[in-house]
């Protein structure tokens, strides 16, 4: 592709999300999967184009707006901004691309000219920008970072419009790190052990992760770092019967099932039974075989009043904002709406109090988010363990030891990642015990009464499969 063709196509791809036709890794993921003939230097020059404006846009349109006369930014003058101010083109350049010939973007107009020329030689910050615009979030945020982050939201926002590394799990069904490490280096990619995680490997660069058979065999998954600790904190073992309640596609779920080295009942939960199915191919490619399928109708589906109390460990890896995740998916912070949080707080407290019924004296809750924002964390817990008083939050220093054996990074009861301090995704983890009933006393004398096992329902009872089809 030529220079010219590739901004054109990052200029539609951006029409596209700015439209709401999907998030930014669908759109141009499911481009490049429709266009295979793109080349691996043409798909890293237009993701680029892409992605150094939803990283930076509220900053670009700042500047956009300052030499535009004020006008509403379109997809062009963020790309010709950006290729300027970040990408550093000279205006020539950029207008040399832009000649209106077969598949490239046609010429620059009036407004579009004003931005190239009025933007040459300028630094992407500015001294009178805002606070939210310097450091690209939503303005509605700035209370919520404020109160969780004081005088440190510069430091832990700036790193937010950074690029993510890719973080590998080691599967322990397979292998070890040190195992995995080495196939990957035999295959020519680099990676060095996450510094929190003992099952974690962390890539600096693009690789090809599908062709590698390191990865084709089941030894690595992707998995953050932050998320793959949320799921050592679990301390599911093998042997107990574990709810990962909000499994999505699978990811915890396969770091369950290591934990439990495939032995013990793990059922993966979801009200959406396709993202259940897309989990197949990743469990069976892992060597996974303790798994149970489980579609839900709701959070308050019967099958959950069916269960109750009956599990060692229930996961609730909760629906939330995001907020932990935009160093990967930047277009998600334009999407945020304060609606959003409203909903998502609402139906977290609701999710957390229906998967508590299915914890069994003695076991635990453990309830993870990726977002950084109190509501839908710290608030929550406070919140849960008021009405649920047979319900006890474990000191989180306590759990790390207990799961991971080094020293905890954190001084609070609950544990909060971030990129900046752990170089994690935003993680949220909170771990809760319910609390096992206090005896009861028998009067000398008196008969004790009669009890009888709780019968456990049949399909409870029944070998648990990866895929009944």
């Amino acid at each position: 592709m030529t220079p010219g063709a590739r901004l054109q196509t990052a200029i539609e791809l951006l029409a596209e999300i700015g439209e709401g036709h999907g998030a930014a890794d669908d759109v141009v993921g499911g481009f490049f999967r429709r266009h295979r003939f793109v080349g691996a230097k043409d798909r890293a020059a237009i993701s680029e184009h892409i992605y150094s404006i939803l990283r930076h846009r509220a900053s670009i349109d700042w500047w956009i707006r300052r030499v535009n006369g004020n006008q509403q930014p379109d997809a062009r003058q963020r790309l010709f901004a950006t290729l300027i101010m970040i990408e550093g083109w000279e205006p020539e350049t950029v207008a040399k691309a832009c000649d209106g010939d077969r598949f490239r973007p046609n010429p620059l107009g009036i407004l579009e000219q004003q931005v190239v020329k009025g933007l040459k030689g300028r630094s992407l910050i500015h001294p009178e920008m805002p606070r939210p615009v310097r450091l690209n979030y939503p303005e509605w945020l700035d209370p919520h970072w404020e109160a969780l982050f004081g005088d440190k939201v510069d430091a832990e926002m700036a790193v937010m419009t950074e690029t993510a590394p890719l973080d590998l799990r080691v599967n322990r069904l397979k292998g070890n790190r040190l195992d995995a490490r080495s196939a990957l280096s035999n295959e020519g990619v680099e990676a060095m052990p996450t510094p929190l995680s003992p099952t974690g490997l962390r890539v600096y660069k693009r690789i090809p992760l599908a062709t590698l058979d390191v990865f084709k065999s089941g030894r690595i998954e992707v998995q953050d770092e932050g998320s793959q600790i949320a799921a050592l904190l679990a301390l599911a073992k093998p042997g107990m019967r574990v709810v990962d309640f909000c499994a999505g596609a699978g990811g915890k779920t396969l770091a369950l099932a290591a934990g439990m080295q495939n032995k013990g009942h793990l059922v993966a939960c979801d009200i959406s039974a396709p993202r259940l199915e897309r989990a197949v191919v990743r469990l069976r490619r892992a060597g996974v075989s303790n798994v149970e399928r489980r579609p839900l109708t709701s959070e308050r589906d019967k099958w959950v009043k069916r269960h109750a109390e009956s599990f060692d460990r229930v996961f609730v890896d909760a629906p939330c904002t995001g907020t932990g995740t935009w160093r990967r998916n930047p277009d998600a912070k334009w999407r945020l709406r304060p609606l959003d949080l409203e909903e998502l707080s609402v139906l977290q407290g609701s999710i957390l109090d229906s998967a508590a019924r299915l914890v069994k004296p003695g076991g635990r809750l453990i309830y993870a988010t990726c977002s950084m924002l109190p509501a839908e964390n710290g608030g929550q817990i406070q919140n849960f363990l008021a009405s649920h008083p047979a319900f006890a939050l474990l000191p989180i220093a306590q759990v790390w030891k207990d799961a991971i054996g080094t020293p905890c990074p954190v001084e609070t009861d609950t544990l909060q990642l971030t990129p900046a301090r752990h170089g994690t995704d935003g993680f949220f983890v909170a771990v809760m015990e319910r609390r096992a009933p206090e005896p009861v006393a028998v009067v000398e004398g008196e008969a004790e009464p009669e009890t009888t096992e709780a019968a456990v329902p049949d399909e409870a009872a029944e070998t648990p499969v990866v895929d009944a089809a």
